[in-house]
């Protein structure tokens, strides 16, 4: 999920080449679940029309006070919009609009909406190589970044001109990671490594049989998600699962026994700074596996089975600062068990559910939980997945802070 989901974005389109650009500007805010809405200056229409931004961002597109066009039509308030707005976006910023938000010279009405606005102000700006580099221009930008904006570094590249220097505007795809990661730096997972192991593992029997389980895998890829949501960054280790997560964000490695899963886990548990084990790994393993497909000769099979690797348990004992959550799954006297586990495994605290609790446990969308401290337990109600695993960061949160 992205940082920006649920934002309200405003974006001013002024009257440089760098305008056509814009339309990739919205539908990646829109992609990042934001809403958006568009003001324009009059010389802005000259390079994008107001008929593509309105149908990309699925709102009206303002550039006048009016509707020249029906003069019984109700004025548009440029305060609304700027109160209106989480922040405010200016790109491209032409020279000329710089030097008029410095200078406060409202002369258009996305001039007057920006003099109005109460939230935080981006301005990315886009000219060519001479005029970005005049004294004026330095001026306004040092002003308006004294004002509080936030300045977006113009990049290096060919201009329109056909000179080849700064003064391009950045990206579309570089503006969003910028801003994403302006309202990243007050995440409280900001700066955490939070390594997370989810689904089942499976213990071969011969090449096309297996020991598995029911597990899929859904809460660990939750807690993953709303972990970088966070601001975390986050290793997920996955066991055999069809769930994805968007790798841009998280790095997912793909395993399939509790062999390969040990090894990945330990491999990046050192620079760790919380590990949270909701996979559900195999506890057993065949002592052999068949090198060939065991053929239904006899009337019985008997396997002889060895414990699989104590993942948890192996880095209780190797933890210096790390945080260790564990889960339990049981079927009867588990919190008498969990606590057995939280112990043993040397765990900051576990999470119980019990298959005996309807909607909670393997492949279902709901969870009912218990979170147990060595000193205490809190019990919380039957929510979806997504809200478990909010419930379990907010926990993880304050055994940081503490």
């Amino acid at each position: 999920m992205s940082v920006l989901k649920g934002k309200k974005v405003l974006l001013g389109v002024t009257g440089g080449i760098a305008a056509f650009k814009t339309a990739s500007l919205v539908r990646l805010f829109v992609k990042a679940g934001a809403d958006v809405k568009v003001v324009m200056t009059p010389a802005a229409k000259e390079f994008i029309t107001p008929l593509t931004l309105s149908t990309l961002s699925k709102n009206e597109v303002y550039s006048s006070f009016t509707d020249e066009e029906d003069e019984n039509a109700q004025w548009n308030n440029h305060v609304e919009l700027g109160l209106w707005a989480d922040f405010m976006l200016i790109a491209p910023a032409t020279a000329s609009t710089l030097s008029k938000m410095a200078s406060g010279n409202s002369d258009n009405f996305l001039l007057a909406t920006y003099l109005s606005a109460k939230c935080p102000v981006f301005f990315a700006p886009a000219m060519d190589l001479d005029m970005y580099k005049h004294p004026s221009t330095k001026n306004s930008l040092k002003v308006l970044q004294d004002y509080g904006n936030v300045m977006i570094p113009a990049a290096e590249g060919e201009l329109a001109s056909g000179l080849h220097g700064e003064g391009r505007m950045a990206e579309p795809e570089d503006i969003v990671h910028f801003i994403g990661n302006h309202y990243s730096e007050d995440l409280p997972l900001k700066g955490k490594k939070i390594l997370i192991t989810a689904g089942p593992t499976y213990e071969a029997i011969d090449p096309v049989r297996f020991i598995g389980n029911h597990s899929s895998g859904k809460m660990g890829f939750e807690i993953a998600e709303k972990s970088s949501e966070l601001g975390a960054e986050v290793t997920l280790i996955a066991g055999p699962t069809h769930l994805q997560v968007d790798e841009k964000k998280i790095e997912l490695i793909r395993v399939t026994s509790t062999r390969d899963m040990y090894e990945a886990a330990h491999s990046n548990f050192e620079d760790t700074d919380v590990f949270i084990s909701a996979a559900a790994v195999a506890d057993y393993r065949p002592k052999t596996v068949a090198e060939q497909k065991i053929k239904k000769n006899d009337p019985s099979l008997t396997l002889e089975l060895t414990k699989t690797e104590d993942i948890l348990a192996s880095l209780g004992e190797k933890k210096s600062h790390q945080k260790l959550i564990g889960f339990a799954l049981e079927t009867a006297n588990e919190e008498e068990n969990a606590r057995k586990k939280l112990k043993k495994k040397n765990l900051d605290f576990i999470v119980l559910n019990s298959l005996n609790d309807k909607g909670a446990g393997f492949k279902s969308d709901t969870n009912k939980i218990s979170i147990i401290y060595p000193d205490k337990k809190k019990d919380f109600d039957l929510k979806s997945k997504k809200d478990v695993a909010a419930d379990i960061l907010n926990e993880i949160i304050e055994l940081l802070n503490a």
